[in-house]
């Protein structure tokens, strides 16, 4: 690899060229920046987001892997023999920290070196997985690109927005953007769990929401378009084939970003107050509430995650995370 180009190569590249066998795409990947749970154990939490990208179309979701407790480890490699997910060790480039509790604390108080850092995962993600798939997304393990109206597949929401944005711009758009909007745990609370759920099923349970999202092309996560994009940030298109990059806004009555934290994040902490007071229910996940608990009941029992005395109950009224033979804590 050279800068210019009739510069002296003074390096040996290897360049992937995945392609698939048959020529013939899939739909979505999911890529996942470095995971950072030494201590947390969101390993119920996991199970139920990747039960829930599986069943709206996601082919498959890449995790890139830094450092995690011993069951979140159980549930990757459970769905990696499903060929449901792919791990990807991950260490931080250059004279930056890897003995895991360390590099940690660096990632914790060294918030803008995270930022940077991952990035580096995100385009790798993208690059690999190039000519295999259709959209790209990258997406945090506390949000979910949530279909609305009659829409219950990705595949068919991109069916609706696609033609749509082509009005708009005829030769289509790099990526497509999707509002964010937070479900905080506290706003749940403060209306009481619903019995004919399991209370570990975090996001089913979680069903108000701020009644205002935040501003647009403000913390929005993208379908990315890989014949399009050439390189990826957090929330858009870095650089793009054709010039400048151009994300098409979809409209919140279609889809959004469903954003389950326990509070803002730092830079919106004047907004969240407002947040807060003003909710609204919003059952849209509810329309996959069946499957999505028949699903992470199963893998759950699968992992023996289950105390023998509390299966029977995993999948009656106001069963708790009690009948768990593990605890888990709120994402950070």
């Amino acid at each position: 690899m050279v800068e210019k180009e009739c510069d002296t190569a003074t390096n040996n590249l290897r360049v992937i060229y995945n392609r698939p066998p048959d020529d013939q795409k899939k739909g979505f990947a999911v890529c996942v920046k470095g995971l950072d749970f030494l201590y947390d154990d969101l390993s119920v939490r996991l199970i139920e987001w990747i039960e829930m990208l599986n069943i709206l179309g996601a082919d498959k979701i890449y995790f890139y892997n830094l450092q995690v407790h011993p069951n979140i480890t159980k549930v990757l490699n459970h769905y990696e023999q499903e060929g449901k997910v792919q791990v990807i060790p991950l260490t931080l480039p250059g004279g930056q920290p890897n003995v895991p509790g360390f590099q940690h604390l660096y990632l914790t108080k060294k918030t803008n070196h995270k930022r940077q850092n991952e990035v580096i995962p995100y385009n790798d993600c993208l690059y690999k997985n190039l000519y295999l798939y259709d959209y790209i997304a990258l997406l945090d393990i506390d949000e979910v690109i949530m279909p609305k109206g009659g829409a219950v597949l990705w595949s068919e929401l991109m069916d609706k927005v696609r033609p749509e944005s082509r009005k708009i711009k005829p030769d289509g758009f790099h990526s497509y953007n999707f509002r964010n909007v937070y479900f905080l745990d506290d706003q749940q609370h403060e209306h009481g769990w619903h019995k004919d759920i399991p209370k570990y099923m975090h996001m089913l349970q979680h069903v108000h929401r701020a009644k205002n999202y935040t501003k647009p092309n403000q913390y929005v996560k993208c379908f990315h378009d890989p014949e399009r994009v050439l390189t990826l940030h957090n929330h858009f298109p870095l650089s793009c084939l054709g010039g400048v990059c151009k994300s098409y806004p979809v409209d919140t009555k279609d889809a959004q970003l469903q954003h389950y934290r326990a509070d803002c994040v730092k830079t919106l902490k004047k907004s969240c107050e407002e947040y807060r007071e003003h909710s609204v229910e919003d059952k849209t996940i509810w329309k996959y509430k069946d499957e999505l608990i028949r699903r992470t009941i199963k893998a759950l029992d699968t992992l023996g995650f289950f105390r023998r005395q509390g299966l029977n109950s995993a999948s009656g009224s106001g069963s708790s995370s009690s009948g768990l033979g593990t605890t888990h804590s709120t994402e950070r």
